[in-house]
């Protein structure tokens, strides 16, 4: 309780804009003195303000209140409702053991299915939670302190509090956001890109920033959560717990859960549900009154009612009537082919390294309109890659440029084009031996990729050095072995004996190093305009060296700006052979020249008087294939917005390169940071512009922003990101996609997908997955919904006809799960249409179910109504059908009027029943002839099941596609679907054949003229459903005239 109140109060402090006041400023307003800390009683006394150094738990939803939740759906609450009322009639219903099994198999089979649903969809809800605790792992949890002028150290970092002395070395992560104080060693560098989203390590300063400098800005700063990769420095802490910019993220990630919407698909299956519902009660009510004479009469006497009658077993009978309406009006395998299906989406989009982690984002990427990508490591490689080399030429105010092939740590991918053929000259090879000697870093091999160790730019600085190989008078580069091969020859010629450390004044690193003669020479590299401000002397070619002249210089710094242009990073590389301080300094620490290397502001005086030799243009290269991925975007209808923490000019350059943006077009007004959007005087506007869009600089706050307009707009947005700082608008999102390789924890557990290769084709391709998907889903869901239209159909018009009831609730519940399901489940498998990426993305309040395909399966429905009751009342009425004899198992017939009003049957004078077979069964009616229309039924509903059951066999060939004939599509283009439908006619063989399994079900076997009944009143539905293909393909275009063309988006 203690944090949470102390963060509150906490979060009620003015912001102190330490990065904006100096160091004296900030220790007089947090009263502590940098050599002394906070005393006991002061930090105890500050606890009760500022609470703990944590981050809060919020309050999470009730296991009880996650449950409820389940039942927030009108199909779920149907069926509860239909469980509960079918339960209470079986309770009361005591006609004997075997039709209380019955009767009880129905409420349990539907409580199993409602229970099954929840278990599933609290377990979605509950994972949410786990963003939130992944990003306390980050939180350091131990800090060294200094309190009443002592070292602590490894103090539990939750006891820091606002006014703390912390001292930071390598490798230690930030426990708080801390003003930097004073360095201990010259340089301090922070891998803060998880939260800022920079892509390399970030040197930090004493200095002074503006007030109003962005979180990238904040040179002085350093942040929770972060790492120390270089040096160690004195900091003093300015926030704590919540109020850091990570508790911020904390914050924003609970906030956007909280927001969290439907899926499309949900939202029209629920708009289904209401109006299912509608219409159930107005048929069930319809049923009532068809039939309120059966079970309630009276007498009109003097113009008024009496002598009421009422009937409770015939009112329950009918009550029963309606329990089946609901049962037959509800697909209640929806739910779990639904599930099936995206199950076995997500199978397919692991195979193309997209990891789903909720399924119902496979179907709302089926509608994705903005894709919203991060660019470092998603639209680039991430790796650091020397793109040109610039040499000196022959005389001086000459140039050679080279360009560098290869995007990769891989010093085998790519080469050096137009090199010298006659080998490396000498200009060249104090280049190679700068950039291999002048450097930390190296590459390893990691199973087949190759990885940096170190800084990513040294590191594409030692893979250069392979790719130019070495001079032939020191043997060949080539051949098997270490893939450093030429950077430790250069290093073994070359041997260190002191560094000069980079720092920001100079911005540049030295080494002094002995080579095999005996001769001590100074290597450096750096910023370009440095090198140059500290060289008096080029070398050329051929390893002369002359004075740098003016137009030198310029030609330099021309070449310098046209690949800043091109967002190269550039480095400088330069060297010096005489060295008189050191000529006899060997590492020595007891020489006159160490006490010279041991402070810093010396460095720049030793490296003066350089010989500049060349430089180099690094880049984080575009992935290959992003450029044709951004182009299927384009043809799919889908926009791409470029969202990033780097610099403008550096994320513009990648944008035109991978055709964001046309490699001369105008992007003045695409092109924008994210503080000048927030600023924007009208934001919707700027986000509905056509074709791609750029926001550099932008931090968590810009991200979020910019998914909620978008979501407002009406747009349908994926988003992806790698950082803690992406992990908010990730689950804002209606996609949130994290990197699995460079993604922390925290934006993978906010994430609906995880990209296993980090590569933005792989999204493309995973929308392709997502629109093939919900085709098929929608070909599965109009199967079901126009099978459970036969069904409503079928005991609507047993009802009006007053017939015995043909289909009891139990049969109908195991036609909806068990023989719907495979045939369900199998055009989930349909193969995706070829042009799917090339239509524009539909709309997200798209019907499921179009006017005109309603109409069809309206009138399909009726057909297997009129099916099924026709198949109960030609057995009873006909002793043969269309040539079919159906009098071998011996039954009597009855009229039409007689089974109309079989209730009536009592009243009938000398009216017998002949026993029939079924099997090995003898039916018998000779005690009450009236228990043929009742328990003598069991061959008529047998029938009628069969129907149904055939009939919706032909059906899922039908939904194979929407408009296509069985011609052009014919059923083997899906085996799988043929598959099914042998299972599912294998299944209902079974509880026909099986006597247990057709004792519970209330049927019994048919002979082989009354199964060619079946298939002769079955296979019309085929024939109708090809009629009103053949009319649907003939008024397409009537139909999507621009009369009847949908409303654009509220956004447009």
């Amino acid at each position: 309780m203690g944090s949470e109140t102390g963060s509150a109060a906490s979060s009620k402090r003015e912001t102190f804009p330490a990065w904006a006041r100096d160091v004296k400023q900030c220790e007089e307003k947090y009263q502590v003195n940098r050599e002394l800390g906070l005393s006991s009683a002061e930090v105890e006394k500050r606890r009760q303000i500022c609470g703990w150094n944590e981050l809060e738990k919020h309050e999470t939803t009730s296991m009880f209140k996650l449950l409820l939740e389940q039942f927030n759906d009108t199909l779920v609450r149907i069926l509860l409702a239909a469980a509960i009322i079918s339960l209470v009639l079986a309770w009361y219903d005591g006609e004997g053991g075997e039709k209380e099994i019955t009767a009880f198999v129905e409420p349990l089979v539907i409580f199993l299915i409602l229970i099954v649903n929840a278990i599933v969809g609290i377990w979605q809800e509950s994972s949410a939670e786990k963003a939130l605790e992944a990003l306390k792992e980050i939180q350091s949890e131990h800090a060294n302190v200094i309190r009443d002028g002592k070292k602590v150290s490894n103090l539990p970092a939750k006891e820091l509090i606002p006014g703390d002395i912390v001292e930071l070395r390598v490798g230690d992560k930030v426990p708080a956001d801390m003003r930097v104080l004073s360095m201990i060693s010259s340089t301090v560098r922070v891998e803060q890109g998880s939260l800022t989203g920079e892509s390399e390590a970030v040197s930090k300063t004493v200095k002074v920033v503006p007030e109003n400098s962005d979180i990238q800005g904040k040179k002085c700063m350093v942040f929770s959560g972060t790492t120390m990769v270089n040096g160690n420095c004195l900091c003093l802490v300015t926030e704590i717990g919540m109020n850091t910019e990570i508790g911020k993220v904390h914050s924003q990630i609970h906030e956007a859960s909280q927001s969290e919407v439907d899926t499309p698909l949900k939202k029209k299956l629920n708009e289904f549900g209401d109006l299912l519902t509608l219409i159930i009660g107005q048929i069930c009510l319809l049923v009532w009154l068809i039939n309120v004479k059966y079970f309630l009469s009276w007498e009109y006497v003097d113009g008024r009612p009496t002598n009421f009658k009422f009937s409770f077993e015939k009112c329950t009978y009918y009550f029963k009537i309606a329990v089946a309406l609901a049962v037959a009006a509800i697909p209640e395998g929806l739910p779990a082919v639904i599930t099936t299906c995206l199950a076995l989406g997500t199978r397919k989009m692991a195979q193309k390294n997209a990891l789903v982690r909720k399924l119902p984002s496979v179907e709302t990427l089926g509608c994705t309109t903005v894709i919203c990508s991060d660019k470092t490591g998603t639209l680039t490689t991430n790796q650091m890659a020397v793109s040109k080399l610039v040499a000196v030429g022959s005389r001086c105010g000459t140039l050679r440029s080279f360009e560098v092939e290869g995007t990769t740590y891989d010093p085998s991918d790519g080469k050096i084009q137009s090199r010298p053929i006659d080998g490396m000259d000498a200009n060249l090879e104090m280049i190679a031996k700068i950039c291999a000697v002048c450097n930390d870093a190296g590459v390893e091999q990691s199973g087949n990729k190759f990885v940096a160790t170190g800084m990513p730019t040294e590191a594409a600085l030692k893979v250069l050095v392979e790719k130019m190989g070495v001079p032939e008078k020191y043997g060949s580069s080539s051949g098997h072995g270490d893939i450093q091969r030429c950077c430790q020859l250069w290093n073994k010629m070359m041997k260190r004996i002191a560094t000069l450390e980079f720092d920001r004044d100079r911005k540049s690193m030295g080494v002094i190093v002995n080579s095999s003669l005996g001769k001590k020479s100074l290597l450096v590299k750096g910023a370009v305009e440095n090198l140059l401000e500290r060289s008096s002397f080029i070398q050329l070619l051929d390893g002369s060296v002359v004075e740098l002249d003016q137009y030198s210089r310029d030609l330099i710094l021309q070449i310098l700006r046209e690949m800043s242009t091109d967002a190269l990073r550039c480095l400088g590389f330069a060297y010096k052979e005489e060295l008189h301080e050191f000529a006899t300094y060997n590492g020595d620490e007891d020489h006159p020249a160490h006490q010279l290397l041991l402070n810093p502001s010396n460095y720049s005086s030793i490296e003066s008087n350089l010989i500049f030799v060349g430089l180099v243009g690094l880049k984080d290269p575009p992935r290959k294939e992003v450029r044709q991925a951004i182009e299927d975007c384009k043809v799919a209808g889908i926009r791409v917005m470029v969202i990033t923490g780097d610099n403008k000019n550096t994320a513009e350059a990648i944008c035109r390169e991978i055709g964001v943006f046309g490699s001369h077009e105008d992007i003045s007004s695409r092109s924008i940071t994210g503080r000048e959007f927030m600023d924007h005087p009208d934001q919707r506007n700027h986000l509905r512009q056509s074709g791609g869009l750029l926001f550099s600089r932008a931090e968590p706050r810009h991200k979020q922003e910019i998914v909620r307009l978008l979501k407002e707009g009406g747009e349908v947005v994926a988003m992806t990101g790698d950082g803690v700082n992406d992990a908010p608008a990730l689950k804002l999102a209606d996609i949130g996609i994290a990197m699995g390789i460079a993604g922390t924890e925290v934006a993978k557990e906010a994430s609906d997908m995880v990209l296993a290769d980090d590569n933005f084709s792989t999204i493309v391709a995973a929308v392709g997955e997502g629109r093939s998907i919900y085709n098929n889903m929608k070909a599965f869901i109009r199967y079901m919904i126009s099978s459970n239209i036969g069904e409503v159909a079928s005991i609507f018009l047993t009802a009006a006809l007053g017939i015995p009831e043909g289909m009891i609730p139990v049969q109908l519940l195991w036609v909806n799960l068990v023989t719907d399901g495979p045939p369900a489940t199998a055009l989930g498998f349909n193969p995706p249409d070829k042009d799917i990426m090339k239509k524009p993305p539909r709309r997200s309040n798209d019907s499921l179910i179009t006017a005109w395909i309603l109409f069809r399966y309206l009138v399909i429905g009726s057909y297997v109504g009129l099916a099924t009751v026709g198949a109960f009342i030609i057995w009873y009425t006909h002793h043969s059908f269309i040539g079919i004899d159906l009098s071998l198992d011996g039954h009597s017939q009855v009229t039409y009027t007689q089974l109309a009003n079989w209730d009536q049957c009592s009243s009938w004078e000398n009216f017998t029943a002949s026993p029939f077979t079924a099997g090995s069964q003898v039916f018998n009616f000779d005690t009450n002839p009236c228990d043929y229309f009742k328990s003598g039924k069991i061959k008529a509903s047998t029938l009628s099941l069969s129907v149904l059951v055939a009939i919706e066999m032909f059906n899922s060939l039908n939904a194979l596609s929407e408009d296509g004939s069985l011609l052009t599509m014919p059923p083997w283009v899906n085996p799988w679907l043929l598959l099914a439908m042998s299972i599912s006619f294998g299944l209902h063989f079974m509880i026909l054949y099986v006597p247990f399994l057709a004792q519970i079900f209330g049927i019994v076997p048919l002979s082989r003229n009354e199964w060619f009944l079946v298939l002769a009143v079955a296979f019309p539905v085929i024939l109708i459903d090809e009629i009103l293909k053949f009319i649907g393909r003939r008024t397409t275009g009537l139909r999507h005239s621009p009369a009847n063309k949908p409303s654009k988006r509220k956004s447009d």
